[in-house]
């Protein structure tokens, strides 16, 4: 299933595909993640308490593909590249950890790594600039 959501006044574009032994295969604007799924009493929240989605520009790590952002707060585990490296798009460049899972974090273009703009170990917020690729 598709979605449309907003948080924090930005857009993003979910689809949710299989969900097999508690992980979910999910798409977060075009990137790939696995994810845990844990059953919740059923929570309602009538469609009135939810404001309607605007439009507002997608975040740094979609608009401007050479940029790679932190899509939630977490944890930079690893950077797997290096300033001056050549990458690929696809290609995995940072892991990060949020809600206790790893998630990587994937170029979208072919390129060269210019700038690391964090540490490993550093604790990050959504939005985040974590490298910049160009």
């Amino acid at each position: 299933m598709k979605y449309a959501i907003s948080i924090k006044q930005k857009e993003y574009e979910i689809e949710i595909g299989a969900i097999s032994n508690g992980t979910a295969q999910v798409t977060v604007n075009g990137s790939p993640y696995q994810v845990q799924v844990e059953k919740q009493a059923d929570r309602h929240i009538p469609a009135s308490a939810v404001p309607p989605p605007t439009r507002t520009p997608a975040p740094a790590a979609v608009f401007a593909s050479g940029t790679i952002t932190a899509p939630i707060p977490g944890l930079i585990v690893d950077i797997l590249v290096s300033v001056g490296d050549m990458v690929k798009a696809g290609q995995v460049v940072v892991v990060m950890e949020a809600m206790k899972m790893e998630n990587p974090l994937i170029t979208t273009i072919d390129g060269q790594v210019k700038e690391i703009c964090l540490q490993k170990g550093a604790q990050v917020a959504t939005g985040a600039v974590i490298l910049l690729v160009g």
